[in-house]
């Protein structure tokens, strides 16, 4: 019973909606910054029970923009919610939030792309990483135009454990275009396999939470919105470091209707392509003829082993990449037809 009230305590007082908010502050979401607000408070509470139990926890909520998810977080009980918000105009709304939640709520007017989120809580939060996660979240609707970069910016941080994961598995609960959806929750041999698949399954349990219809929100984007919940593994699927896995990967994917030696090839200078991707396909013991979209996890990390050896047996050979060989090609070219 004294859990029960002491949740309630924690309930915002009656406050505008964020339909009211938004006309009260002349808001409108910028098309140039990918915005698009939900204010269905039923969603953002659903989306806040994807993340877990939030009574009592730390959280992080990315862009939250005119507050309706900011709301539903507040009222699951969250002892302290730093949100990270870039945009000025959202910054009256949100203060009145956080005088409505006192001591609760801190803002930070900043770019989460830049912004630095280590010591931003409390040290005490931090757990080993075999351990359970630390009771701390992300959590954020985010615009389109970040929400790739910076889950590859987050996949990184979890690869060197540095940045959010300085507290041990921080959970992170995100929305995403649909189609970025499908990538990140793909499995071997589907056509939405990519590079984000492996990226994110090689670090991360990635679940797919549910889907919000494109007219939930507004303005109305021309896509539908999921919802996905990372929790990163206790260990790694591949043990190499993530500029290595993300450079193979990349080069592997970039032909994905092709047999995957034709991008591992690329991985090699001009003059010794053909005997080196031989030597990497024979030391993984990977069929050269598969297409990208069949190789699983296990494929890539004996792969990405292979590629480690090579490069250190071949010093440069981790920083060489095809497209700037062939950027000096064509510039020595052109110098050439110039002076003849």
């Amino acid at each position: 019973m004294m859990a029960s009230r002491k949740v309630a305590s924690l309930r915002l007082p009656p406050l505008p909606t964020v339909g009211e908010l938004i006309k009260l502050y002349r808001l409108r979401a910028e098309k140039q910054l990918s915005q698009n607000f939900l204010l269905d408070l039923n969603l953002t509470d659903k989306l806040v029970r994807s993340a877990g139990n939030l009574n009592g926890a730390h959280v992080c909520e990315v862009g939250p923009g005119p507050g309706g998810l900011t709301r539903s977080i507040l009222n699951a009980g969250v002892a302290d919610l730093l949100v990270v918000e870039k945009d000025s105009r959202f910054l009256p709304g949100l203060k009145l939030l956080s005088e409505a939640a006192p001591d609760r709520m801190r803002i930070a007017h900043a770019d989460i792309l830049t912004y630095k989120l280590e010591r931003r809580f409390p040290a005490e939060l931090s757990k080993p990483w075999e351990d359970e996660p630390p009771n701390l979240h992300i959590i954020g609707n985010l615009p389109f135009n970040v929400s790739t970069p910076l889950i590859i910016r987050w996949l990184e941080n979890i690869a060197n454990r540095t940045g959010p994961f300085t507290y041990g598995r921080t959970q992170l609960t995100l929305t995403f275009q649909k189609e970025v959806v499908e990538r990140l929750t793909a499995s071997t041999g589907s056509k939405q396999r990519s590079r984000l698949s492996i990226m994110a399954q090689y670090l991360c349990t990635v679940h797919k939470c549910f889907l919000i219809p494109g007219q939930a929100f507004v303005p109305k984007p021309k896509v539908d919105v999921g919802v996905v919940h990372f929790t990163p593994l206790p260990q790694a699927q591949i043990q190499q470091s993530f500029k290595l896995v993300e450079k193979l990967v990349r080069n592997v994917f970039q032909f994905r209707r092709k047999h995957c030696h034709k991008g591992i090839a690329m991985l090699f200078p001009e003059a010794h392509r053909p005997e080196m991707t031989q030597e990497m396909m024979q030391r993984a013991d990977v069929d050269p003829v598969l297409l990208p979209t069949h190789l699983t996890i296990p494929h890539i990390r004996a792969l990405a082993d292979a590629y480690a050896g090579l490069c250190a047996e071949e010093p440069g050979l981790l920083s060489y990449e095809f497209r700037e060989e062939l950027r000096l090609k064509h510039a020595r070219k052109k110098k050439h037809s110039d002076s003849s």
